[in-house]
């Protein structure tokens, strides 16, 4: 394991020091807890708020998307672990506009324990808040049992759609029902090609060999559903996006939004390739991409594999995902 750090235990802590002293303009951590940060751009009186979070080694998820038309705070956790209640509490009192509160996170247990025990420490203090968990993860669970998917690379596309609406002022009532409708219409599966190495441990996260691909792999190297040799980018494409149509049918005059997430390693060039074949299968069912993104939004480390998230879109949600946004690791005009 190579990795540019000091000491392994201080990576979260150094790294926040400098992603704040890189983009002032945009974040402050706030004294009274240095795994909590907001937005200088986005909160204001009166505004429904957003708080999200998680572990870090996913970035740019999760502290790059906070900023106009995205989240206001966030709460940063352990690599690969969820922020405690504290931080995200104090998250919440700095962001809190009068309008109400909401938390957006991935449906794994230790964020739902924490930001449960966060909301129940706020309702103490008169604030209202409510929460959206994110669960787009076809690998993870049945159609019987979306509840218990876990929350992957498209947790960005509900980012989006509840960071536009607070924005546009829209209230808290509407702003849940459109971070839940965009959830709801989400889906995404992944590929892992190769481990990370959580600096803690300097152990890898999963074990593959070196022909080897396993198909539907968490963020966090959790087991997915098919181990087998490596496949070429047309045939890993099609796989991931018959899975999703098979969980959310689409049909021709369809609208949708696309996303080709690289876990960390997976360059632009392999994205694309992957994105290329995403399109023609789209392309030959009639449905149409409205807009795509292809880059580095959900990691996980330095793994190898990518991700592929739909959004099934209707009128309101294309408005919210064409919506105009402003943070320090992404920029929509």
């Amino acid at each position: 394991m190579k990795k540019l750090i000091n000491v392994p235990d201080a990576v979260v802590d150094e790294m926040i020091e400098g992603y704040a002293a890189a983009f002032p303009q945009y974040v402050k951590v706030l004294p009274e807890n240095k795994r909590s940060l907001i937005s200088v751009k986005s909160v204001r009186a009166g505004k429904v708020s957003i708080v999200i979070g998680g572990g870090s080694g996913h970035e740019p998820a999760f502290l790059g998307l906070i900023g106009k038309g995205m989240a206001d705070g966030v709460a940063v956790g352990n690599v690969f672990a969820s922020p405690p209640p504290e931080p995200i509490l104090q998250a919440t009192k700095a962001v809190d506009g009068g309008a109400g509160v909401i938390y957006i996170y991935a449906n794994y247990a230790g964020d739902c324990m924490n930001f449960d025990m966060a909301v129940e420490l706020a309702a103490m203090e008169g604030m209202q808040i409510e929460t959206v968990r994110v669960a787009d993860d076809v690998a993870s669970a049945g159609k019987a049992e979306k509840e218990k998917r876990r929350g992957i690379s498209g947790t960005f596309f509900v980012y989006k759609a509840a960071g536009a609406a607070a924005d546009k002022g829209c209230s808290l009532e509407e702003v849940v029902r459109l971070a839940r409708k965009a959830n709801d219409r989400t889906r995404s599966m992944g590929v892992g090609l190769s481990p990370c190495y959580v600096p803690q441990t300097g152990e890898p996260s999963f074990r593959l060999g070196d022909d080897e691909m396993e198909i539907g792999l968490g963020i966090h190297g959790e087991p997915g559903v098919q181990r087998g040799k490596l496949r070429s980018a047309d045939e890993v494409a099609e796989v991931l996006l018959a899975r999703i149509l098979d969980d959310m049918p689409l049909g021709s005059g369809d609208r949708v939004a696309v996303m080709v997430n690289s876990l960390g390693s997976t360059t632009k060039m392999e994205l694309l390739i992957v994105y290329r074949k995403i399109s023609q299968l789209l392309k030959e069912r009639g449905i149409g991409v409205h807009r795509s993104y292809v880059g580095e939004f959900v990691s996980s480390m330095e793994m190898g594999g990518c991700s592929v998230s739909i959004l099934k879109l209707d009128d309101e949600l294309t408005e919210l995902i064409d919506y105009p946004a402003d943070c320090p690791m992404f920029v929509q005009a």
